[in-house]
């Protein structure tokens, strides 16, 4: 990131829920001054407080052009809050939004045409620094505000930046949402292990160890997923007898993930209009 344009014209965060807090404590660990940090947040949390005791600027008056500024509110309180950063618009600084299904040409509407954008989709592991963003900028958006951005964003996890605005929908389905997805097989697995006579704690345990196994296995291998399955996958043995039923074109995961997703990305674009 540029550190030194943020150290020295601020940053804004506007919003600072869990996701804005994770942030923040990852920008901070990466050399960002605490007291360029400039934080809106009606409600400030506990942890909030504790960093303004060590120099965060808590609700207090902008900085005349900071650098950047962080739009981390739910998307129905954009309406509300905007206004108090308007007059940042149509000037040098950048605007980076991660509010889900708010395209950027809402934003323009309403800080000015003239106002660098990019829109972010970020996950909830960045909560523990293992999220996943996809972004992507308006045509004011040059390289040098994209790597501030990344560099940004990266304090939590990867980045990725897209083509174009329409692959958003399919971002939010496959990353935004997908957490979710996999808390659920979580969830199952371990239910399912239960039916089959293993204790409810141990059944859990067993079934988060071994998703949050594999998937840092999947992202570390040199091998692609395809290759690690079929490496555990004995000819007639019993990964083998669940990858049968997994992997069922009409009622496993090919079917089933392939109608999800389509309908969590089918839903994001009904409700961007």
């Amino acid at each position: 990131m540029s550190l030194k344009a943020i150290n020295e014209r601020g940053l804004v965060l506007l919003g600072c829920g869990k996701m804005g807090t994770a942030m923040l404590e990852g920008w901070l660990v990466n050399g960002v001054k605490p007291d360029s940090v400039t934080i809106i947040d009606p409600y400030p949390s506990e942890r909030l407080v504790e960093l303004q005791a060590e120099g965060v600027r808590v609700n207090v008056d902008l900085p005349a052009s900071p650098a950047i500024c962080i739009l981390a509110v739910k998307p129905q309180m954009m309406g509300e809050t905007l206004p108090q950063i308007k007059a940042l618009g149509n000037g040098e600084t950048v605007f980076l939004s991660i509010a889900a299904g708010t395209p950027i040409s809402t934003f323009e509407g309403i800080l000015g045409i003239k106002t660098p954008i990019i829109r972010a989709m970020p996950n909830t592991p960045a909560a523990v620094g293992r999220g996943i963003t996809a972004l992507i900028g308006n045509a004011l958006i040059d390289d040098a505000a994209m790597a501030m951005a990344e560099g940004l964003l990266q304090a939590v996890g990867q980045t990725v930046q897209l083509d174009n605005e329409g692959q958003m929908d399919a971002v939010t389905a496959v990353s935004g949402s997908g957490p979710a997805y996999v808390f659920h097989l979580i969830e199952t697995l371990a239910a399912a292990g239960v039916a089959e006579g293993l204790p409810a704690e141990m059944a859990m345990r067993l079934a988060k160890a071994t998703v949050g196994g594999a998937g840092e296995l999947a992202e570390r291998a040199a091998e692609d997923p395809s290759t690690l399955r079929v490496n555990v996958t004995s000819p007639g043995g019993t990964t083998a007898a669940a990858l049968e039923v997994l992997m069922d074109e009409g009622r496993g995961f090919p079917a089933l993930l392939r109608e999800a997703v389509k309908s969590a990305a089918d839903r994001s674009r009904a409700l961007r209009g």
